[in-house]
């Protein structure tokens, strides 16, 4: 059970005590300290030498890199090895920072959907966007082929679809709708002011910012959840991303579930791990115009051990609500005049700037407004 050093510490400590080179009781004690002192010495020095080695051999952030891999492989091991681990390693941002592609990728879905439909080109016009293709993202089926889109939900201003995830009992979720009395800026800024949301949300128990990546606009929150009854209440740690582009008249909201060191699991919660969300909003005029289209893209796995079919009604029901509560809250903000910010005049970093900047979680009380980039139900 012991190290081997210890063990022949201890024993040759015994065998000097009974040579009568030192008296019994204290003497023993004071030989086995200070062993296990040169022990622990030679131990540390030889970290350092390594740190040393790796240090010549490895720049910082490819050091980053590697503690950021060997954390993730311990992290699943129970004990203090992988606290200690993740402590050291931090959060790896280079690696978890959502990229300018992601965005991207999220905006060119709105314009196939644009571009297979005339009738988007007209404001005025009823949209009735069709049913989106198979080929738009992944989930490929056993045969290399894309699972199809279902209609769930068809009303005049909301379109739900959704279509299996490959190897999962889940769905990923689309959703197309409409806001006409509502501005898209009072609309975005509503989604992403965590104080505010605090307010009108009754099912948020706690949301903040943990860290935030200062060149590329990155954020990585905590938000807490009560579920339906009688689940459990969920965690979610994501890291997320806005981007809004005035020259082509477009916004787009990109989140997904991390890891962070400093929110471990906590058995008072169900810690969800599997999460993506793409929100993408687009004016029929201008941002401080009432009028806007929106496409959401949403997946996530609730950890439940509930059907197939009951998980799926409970998203199928619960987004509609949830978005409706939003919208709710953004009417009640531009009619009360209540303050949220305004994160289009104070929007981030330029999209292209993918250097590593963080900033400290000392700082989450001044960051606590720029909240989650989740548009799903809570």
């Amino acid at each position: 059970m012991f190290p081997r050093r210890l063990v022949g510490a201890a024993a040759a400590a015994a065998a000097v005590v009974a040579a009568g080179a030192v008296p019994r009781g204290g003497g023993l004690l004071a030989l086995l300290a200070n062993q296990c002192r040169f022990v622990t010495g030679l131990r540390v020095r030889r970290a350092q030498q390594i740190a040393q080695l790796y240090g010549r051999l490895y720049s910082e952030s490819a050091r980053l890199v590697l503690l950021g891999r060997l954390w993730r492989r311990l992290r699943g091991r129970a004990g203090h090895v992988s606290a200690v681990m993740a402590a050291v390693a931090g959060f790896v941002w280079d690696e978890e920072r959502i990229k300018e592609e992601e965005l991207q990728r999220s905006i060119d879905e709105m314009k196939r959907l644009e571009e297979m439909s005339a009738v988007f080109q007209s404001p005025g016009v009823e949209r009735h966007p069709p049913e989106p293709k198979s080929q738009t993202e992944g989930n490929e089926d056993s045969g290399g082929k894309k699972a199809p889109w279902e209609m769930v939900m068809d009303k005049k201003h909301f379109k739900l679809w959704r279509r299996p995830i490959t190897g999962s009992h889940h769905y990923q979720y689309r959703v197309f709708g409409t806001y006409t009395d509502v501005t898209p800026r009072q609309f975005f800024n509503v989604q992403l002011d965590t104080e505010y949301r605090k307010k009108w949300d009754a099912l948020v128990i706690k949301l903040e910012v943990i860290e935030r990546d200062v060149i590329s606009g990155s954020e990585v929150l905590h938000w807490v959840t009560h579920f339906p009854y009688p689940m459990y209440s969920r965690d979610y740690v994501y890291v997320r991303r806005y981007s809004v582009d005035q020259e082509n008249n477009v916004m787009v909201l990109v989140s997904r579930a991390v890891e962070h060191p400093s929110v471990p699991e906590s058995p008072e919660f169900v810690r969800v791990k599997s999460y993506e969300s793409q929100m993408v909003i687009r004016p029929h005029k201008s941002f401080d115009e009432n009028g806007f289209d929106y496409l959401l893209t949403y997946s996530d796995n609730p950890q439940t051990v509930f059907p197939r079919y009951c998980v799926s009604w409970m998203v199928s029901s619960g987004m509609p609500d949830f978005l409706e509560k939003l919208h709710m809250a953004t009417l009640k903000a531009k009619n009360m005049e209540i303050k949220v910010k305004d994160y289009i005049s104070s929007k981030p970093v330029e999209m292209g700037s993918e250097a590593k900047a963080t900033t400290p979680s000392s700082e989450r009380k001044n960051e606590s407004s720029c909240g989650p980039a989740r548009i799903e139900y809570a």
